[in-house]
């Protein structure tokens, strides 16, 4: 197992997994605030935490498997070389079991706080059975062999496909409804700088060991940042400079009829309203 040629480069490397790693557990907690705070989940997509939960539960199987299994990580070694390093750093397991548990907290919200109309698609329930059963099926193909290496790129496969497509139903729900209003930006600016942090962390290591194995050898971490980012720029654009929040100030009276657009239909004909 190869080691840190340079300690400024180890601490570097060290420094930024953990920036990563508190920005993308702190991103979380704005909209599980947010939600508290409206005792309302509506304006949030419950396609994007369904398909979320799959892919957060995939990642930190690969992550805990292959950080803590000698038997994983010889297998690793064998097939990428022994003068490599393992590509999951502890701060990435911290990750993926707080981002497991925020993700079930707020499908706790959804399910007792106040959703109006929305519900989770027949399209997202279909993607998410297919995808465990078919992790189901890998397993019991490499159970004979023990080809945990192959099955845990499997999960890395899932998680990279998962972030893929977990987004899209998020930033389609805002550009219907020409608002962000009930998602929160406070989540995307922090999962911006964890995506960022995390993909300058790898290319630290790699500088370090002139070698830009982890990048292949661990193609999911790296799609998970390169996606994140690409997203959450779409996201920044949509609340900033698409559907930024109106300010005008409405008469109380007023603002007793109200509703967001998902609640109802003749909401259309207040255009003016739907950021209130």
């Amino acid at each position: 197992m190869a080691s840190w040629n340079s300690i400024p480069l180890e601490i570097t490397y060290e420094t930024l997994g953990w920036i990563s790693f508190i920005s993308w557990s702190v991103s979380f907690y704005p909209q599980v605030i947010l939600n508290f705070r409206r005792k309302s989940v509506i304006g949030l997509n419950f396609d994007f935490v369904v398909l979320n939960l799959t892919k957060h539960s995939s990642y930190l199987i690969y992550n805990v498997c292959l950080y803590f299994s000698p038997a994983i990580q010889k297998q690793y070694f064998q097939k990428y070389g022994y003068d490599q390093m393992i590509p999951v750093a502890a701060n990435d397991v911290a990750f993926s079991i707080h981002a497991v548990l925020l993700t079930v907290v707020i499908l706790l919200q959804i399910a007792i706080y106040e959703r109006g109309v929305q519900k989770v698609s027949k399209t997202s329930l279909t993607i998410v059975s297919a995808v465990w059963l078919t992790a189901a099926v890998c397993f019991f193909v490499a159970l004979p062999s023990h080809s945990w290496l192959w099955l845990l790129n499997i999960f890395n496969s899932i998680q990279v496909f998962m972030t893929l497509i977990k987004y899209i139903p998020q930033a389609v729900m805002n550009f219907r409804r020409k608002s962000t209003d009930g998602f929160s930006i406070g989540n995307i600016l922090l999962d911006f700088v964890g995506g960022c942090t995390n993909y300058t962390q790898m290319i630290v290591q790699s500088i370090d060991q002139n070698s830009w194995v982890n990048f292949y050898g661990n193609i999911g971490k790296t799609l998970l940042s390169l996606v994140s980012v690409f997203f959450d720029i779409i996201f920044m654009c949509q609340h900033y400079l698409l559907y930024p929040a109106k300010k005008a100030v409405i008469p109380p009276k007023l603002k007793k009829d109200v509703s967001d657009p998902l609640l109802k239909s003749s909401d259309s004909d207040h255009p003016e309203l739907e950021n209130v």
